[in-house]
């Protein structure tokens, strides 16, 4: 390499993939680190000092320094919150009495309990940091609900800090006005149920607004096997469908106002569904792209997926360390960011494929990306993904439409609720009878293992394949935008 190479200056956009790159690297490894060292502030202000060296001259040769300092960062950060992890230690077996905000949705456990996520723990007057995980037999307990709650703490799983089986809820505290999200989404939810069946009413839910913990269990382990769960969960795919139509009803009218309605439309579904690890990366890759898009700009998808790795991982390094929906979500998204566009263009040159072969494409792509994650995590591949995908994910965006509908005829026209829900009843009842048919197939689920070894080489691999359609299409990934 010629000193000339070195000396050449980066593009602005790259340097920051590169940074992002080393600070995902440095939270992932602190979490096998340990060293008080890169918990003060000595390793931080190296790194912002390596970081503005980079950027400032931005040398070929410098990438190294913006690297380092990003790792340098990544373990600062990581080790911030270790830090706090860490007062949970001594309390691992003991029975206690805590206090907590229910940060999700409360989820149905296998023995029937009720499931929840607690964070912004408080114990003996002391706020603490991490989530925990607990079950308890109380069933009225909602999203933004304050407990104080009795059991035994154990350690954590995953990116959970604790764990705590059948607590005892001494006290709940709703409160007023509360989380006004959630009151507007069980309102519009209760509208739907005027109109429509089960479960044909909680698959609509699913779809239109991400609510998987109300399906029926029969229909949760049905979509599950048929590789379905991924559009009834707040997710991108959800995100994507809602924001590419507010911003093409209105784009003919004004770029602002079908950029300030797609912007409605993800703050909106964010504040409905909840902050989960995959909706942090959905809603902030969409407000990137829209803005993008706004100002007729282009990120590059390699860029995007770093930028929102290393930005929510900063936020809450836990994601790196186990959250599966953290993992599936960025996986997702690079198979719809990088391998359908160059599939697409590969197999089909310059020609765009319709609004169906672009929904398939992606979704064959995005289980393409998450496959070797999923085995690993469950041991289970589903053989019939593909087919249960090419017939009810084309129409998902359609029943989320008759979804609305029916909600609003339950909520206006209560009277004439299952009138007007009759095609949403229509429509959800074929996708629920394609996902029980194919479930109950005996063939529809392999039990599979995994090793860590199997998975690098597939994603080698599949890297390779993404380079050779590269290079072979000169195909420009600048071009991919989520919102178009």
């Amino acid at each position: 390499m010629s000193w000339w190479t070195l000396k050449k200056k980066i593009h602005s956009s790259w340097l920051i993939a590169y940074l992002c790159t080393g600070i995902f690297i440095g939270v992932y490894t602190s979490q096998y680190i340990n060293g008080s060292l890169f918990s003060s502030v000595i390793p931080l202000i190296i790194a912002i000092v390596l970081i503005i060296v980079g950027f400032w001259r931005k040398y070929a040769y410098l990438i190294p320094l913006i690297i380092i300092g990003g790792i340098l960062f990544g373990l600062w950060r990581g080790h911030i919150l270790q830090t706090s992890l860490a007062e949970f230690a001594p309390l691992y077996g003991k029975s206690i009495i805590l206090q907590g905000n229910v940060k999700d949705d409360a989820d149905t456990g296998t023995s029937g309990q009720v499931v929840i996520r607690l964070d912004q723990i408080t114990i003996d007057g002391k706020l603490l940091a991490g989530v925990i995980w607990l079950s308890t037999d109380n069933a009225d307990i909602k999203r933004g609900d304050k407990l104080i709650l009795r059991g035994q703490l154990r350690a954590g799983f995953g990116n959970f800090v604790g764990v705590m089986y059948q607590a005892v809820v001494e006290e709940i505290t709703r409160p007023q006005p509360g989380d006004i999200a959630r009151v507007v989404r069980d309102w519009f939810a209760d509208g739907v149920r005027k109109a429509l069946p089960e479960p044909e009413s909680s698959l609509g839910l699913g779809y239109l607004l991400g609510q998987r913990r109300a399906l029926p269990a029969d229909l949760a382990l049905a979509l599950q096997i048929a590789g379905l769960t991924h559009v009834v969960v707040a997710s991108g795919y959800n995100l994507t469908i809602l924001v590419r139509l507010a911003r093409r009803l209105f784009v003919k009218v004004s770029k602002y106002l079908s950029a300030l309605s797609a912007a409605l439309m993800i703050v909106s579904f964010m504040a409905i569904t909840g902050i989960s690890p995959s909706m942090s990366r959905a809603g902030l890759v969409s407000v990137l792209s829209l803005a993008a898009w706004y100002y007729g700009r282009n990120f590059h998808p390699i860029v995007l997926l770093s930028v929102a790795v290393a930005v929510t991982v900063t936020i809450n390094p836990s994601y790196a360390w186990g959250d599966l929906g953290w993992q599936l979500s960025f996986a997702a998204f690079a198979g719809v960011m990088i391998i359908a566009p160059l599939a697409q263009r590969y197999l089909f040159g310059k020609k765009k494929p319709g609004f169906v072969g672009q929904v398939l494409g992606e979704t064959a792509s995005a289980q393409l990306a998450t496959v070797p994650i999923i085995i690993m995590a469950f041991g289970q591949f589903s053989n019939v993904a593909i087919v249960s995908n090419l017939l009810i994910l084309p129409l998902v965006p359609l029943a989320m439409f008759l979804t609305f509908v029916a909600g609003v005829g339950g909520l206006i026209l209560p009277g004439f609720a299952t009138v007007i829900g009759a095609p949403a009843t229509w429509l959800l009842h074929y996708m629920v009878s394609v996902a029980e048919y194919l479930a109950s197939l005996p063939w529809a689920m392999s039990e599979i293992k995994i090793e860590w070894w199997m998975i690098t080489i597939f994603y080698a691999i599949l890297v390779g394949i993404c380079l050779y359609m590269w290079r072979k299409t000169s195909y420009n990934l600048r071009d991919t935008n989520l919102v178009e």
